[in-house]
């Protein structure tokens, strides 16, 4: 892993992303095997969707996270800093209200959301931090945040063979399937950096959130984190 490669500006990631757009959604089935269907499917569980509530979608990509969120009647916003992500989104689903954001500095007022979400998107911010701090802010009192992202697998001989996987098996495969094979090899190395469960957790906590627990998923490949913003008193 080198540093450089990780200290991508945020224009630099997001033309990276610009650049997988058309093909994206086909890579990550092929890279996570197809458990990314599933990882999905509990995002959607924790978040606990209800009709008429407001859900911010982070990272969304061409929003097929998204979608469950409103098709349970939750008044959905589907966000990212990709340019390209979303206007392939928009081309497949133009009923959604893609919004264009910085994860730092979201375009949106104090407490507009029930819900927060973001999936695999957390590690790419420069900042994240500030990020959680900014989620955050446009969460109601009360209102809830989910993350789902690669984390550590809690079965040491698993985390060796999984850390192969990523540095030796990932780039080929995606040279085979993705549009921007490079970008996947700094995914790679994004995900070998990423802090533990524990170490997220207590990220989550130093920006505000409370109530804040995890679940692995997949042996640990995956963790779900949750929080809560305290209310007002």
């Amino acid at each position: 892993m080198t540093r450089a490669s990780l200290d991508k500006q945020p224009h630099e990631v997001a033309a990276m992303f610009d650049a997988v757009a058309a093909r994206y959604d086909l890579t990550n089935d092929v890279l996570a095997l197809g458990q990314n269907r599933r990882w999905r499917r509990e995002v959607v569980r924790a978040v606990r969707p209800r009709p008429g509530e407001r859900v911010l979608d982070l990272a969304a990509g061409t929003g097929t996270s998204a979608e469950p969120f409103a098709a349970a009647g939750a008044f959905t916003v589907p966000c990212d800093f990709s340019v390209g992500m979303l206007t392939e989104g928009k081309r497949r689903n133009a009923w959604l209200p893609f919004v264009a954001g910085d994860a730092t500095r979201l375009p949106f007022r104090d407490g507009a959301f029930d819900a927060v979400t973001i999936s695999f998107g957390l590690r790419n911010v420069q900042d994240t931090q500030a990020a959680l701090t900014e989620l955050l802010r446009v969460t109601a009192p009360g209102g809830r945040l989910v993350v789902c992202e690669f984390s550590h697998p809690t079965w040491r001989p698993f985390r060796t063979l999984y850390t192969e996987y990523l540095m030796r098996a990932l780039p080929p495969v995606a040279t085979r399937v993705s549009s921007s094979p490079d970008a996947y090899v700094y995914l790679a190395e994004s995900i070998r950096a990423w802090p533990d469960q524990r170490g997220l957790a207590g990220r989550l906590t130093a920006a505000g959130w409370h109530r804040v627990a995890w679940r692995n998923l997949s042996g640990g490949i995956v963790a779900l984190h949750r929080g809560v913003k305290p209310r007002e008193e």
